[in-house]
């Protein structure tokens, strides 16, 4: 039986879990799923159902190597500049790095975007215009995260997601935003599903390509279109759709049921 307010992905899994005859052990408040059927075994961890090999999840956790890896291959993306925090050590982090930001901020007329370079859901991410804003953003990132990206600030004129299983788009829709200047869910934007024409066809051709460039199968692939042209903002290996299945509950089970049968079925 599922817990009072256990998240939409563990509700899920709970009931492919329940339909195919496979033990559910639930820990780490749900943030831990271990499953078992016969001699099969196989966790779950946090929005990751483990279908990605370990390099393509962390190359999709780490937003510059994305970009870099995107960039090798000719996959258009948002920039994402790297900077480690300096408690890590002059050794590591090398000198120049303050002025290196400043270079960028003084590049970008429009400003900068400032966000951890791992993480979700549009936390701590801040649009910097001053050299004040950005030792504010600078110091609060650095103060919980082992690195920084900065990305030019770019006028989005539609956010999409795709939700990607082995090269086919299970779901595609568009992040329709708020008051809020980010197109997060969490920041109030609202799911709209986008069920045919060049939208869905343009926003499923990119996300297929930048899956194939990391070697990513089960993702969330979020592309913008900045200038009439659409390009790639990062990769999620966790596919979250905590939002989406208010609206759409089936679509949102038959999504994870159907990286489930890939789980078990890869495992015989």
């Amino acid at each position: 039986m599922a817990a009072s307010g256990e998240r939409i992905f563990v509700q899920a899994i709970r009931r492919y879990c329940a339909n195919h005859g496979i033990a559910l052990d639930v820990r780490a408040g749900g943030w831990l799923l271990a499953m078992r059927r016969g001699a099969q075994h196989h966790f779950a961890f946090g929005y990751d159902v483990g279908l990605n090999s370990a390099i393509a999840h962390r190359i999709a956790n780490d937003k510059s190597a994305t970009a870099e890896a995107l960039t090798l291959v000719g996959v258009p993306c948002v920039p994402h500049h790297l900077f480690l925090n300096p408690k890590l050590g002059m050794n590591v982090v090398g000198a120049g790095w303050q002025e290196a930001m400043l270079g960028l901020l003084r590049d970008n007329s429009q400003g900068i975007v400032v966000k951890p370079n791992e993480g979700t859901s549009g936390r701590s991410v801040f649009r910097v215009a001053t050299e004040a804003e950005l030792d504010h953003a600078v110091a609060e990132i650095f103060s919980m995260s082992a690195g920084l990206v900065i990305s030019p600030y770019v006028a989005i004129e539609e956010e999409v997601r795709v939700v990607l299983l082995d090269d086919v788009p299970r779901v595609i829709y568009s992040k329709q935003r708020g008051s809020d200047w980010r197109h997060n869910l969490d920041a109030g934007a609202k799911p709209v599903l986008v069920r045919d024409g060049e939208v869905r066809a343009a926003c499923g051709k990119l996300a297929i390509d930048a899956a194939n460039a990391i070697g990513i199968r089960f993702a969330s692939i979020d592309v913008v279109r900045v200038d009439g042209a659409w390009i790639v903002l990062e990769i999620n290996s966790g596919v979250m759709m905590e939002a989406l299945a208010k609206l759409h509950p089936e679509l949102v089970q038959a999504t994870y049921d159907a990286a489930l049968d890939r789980v078990f079925c890869d495992e015989r």
